[in-house]
């Protein structure tokens, strides 16, 4: 498979998103990733696999840019925000630094449930129920895994908790910094598979953003619709 990770089609986490969200966008609005999420609700595999391979050979892993014919292109902080919503200011978020305020012990995540579909089988309470502070910090962490970073394993890692229970407690992380950051590495290593025997292979990461970035440098030349341009 070309593409391993890429975020779920709106299926299974889609009733379990606008759960939280009617509960907890209030949070989401103050920690600056309402926007964001609601990129969860569209379904992002529908992309072009042609125009991503062709995009990432000409990514050269040394100047970290796009090197086209009209000159070097890059992904920015501003094509972040425009694509994302995210602002490009706030805490930076190491993941040695930030303080685990809310420790995992206090919460009832179930940790050996990683894949995605058992991860919200197992925290997607009833409906009609109120939502906790561990379902929603659940939910982040299933979100910032499948649906933003595209973890390799397709589990749900404990690495991402400190930063879930973050944006939970309504810390302004720039987040934007790290999707770009994780961006980068996702373009690096998707380029080191050009090179391989066996062609390009299980590609992870945010490569969604790619597409989307994609879609909107080269929206007049595609003659996209608006929305087409970012779904």
């Amino acid at each position: 498979r070309m593409f391993r990770a890429f975020p779920p089609p709106k299926d299974k986490h889609i009733q379990w998103l606008e759960r939280i969200e009617a509960s907890k966008q209030s949070i989401w609005k103050e920690a600056g990733i309402f926007d964001f999420v609601q990129l969860s609700k569209y379904d992002l595999n529908v992309f072009d696999p042609q125009m991503l391979l062709s995009a990432v050979f000409f990514w050269n892993r040394e100047t970290r840019a796009f090197e086209f014919p009209c000159g070097f292109v890059y992904p920015t902080l501003l094509d972040i925000a425009a694509i994302t919503g995210l602002k490009p200011l706030g805490d930076c978020y190491l993941l040695d630094i930030l303080e685990e305020e809310i420790p995992m012990t206090e919460t009832s995540i179930v940790w050996d449930k990683k894949t995605y579909s058992a991860f919200v089988s197992a925290h997607h309470d009833e409906e009609g129920t109120l939502v906790t502070n561990s379902e929603h910090i659940a939910f982040l962490l299933y979100w910032l895994s499948a649906c933003v970073f595209c973890t390799p394993s397709l589990h749900v890692p404990k690495y991402y908790y400190t930063l879930a229970q973050a944006l939970h407690l309504k810390k302004k992380i720039c987040l934007s910094k790290f999707l770009l950051a994780s961006f980068y590495n996702c373009l690096d290593e998707a380029s080191k598979t050009l090179f391989r025997e066996t062609g390009p292979r299980n590609l992870t990461g945010p490569l969604w953003l790619l597409q989307l970035w994609l879609n909107a440098i080269l929206e007049k030349k595609m003659k996209l619709l608006p929305l087409q341009a970012f779904i």
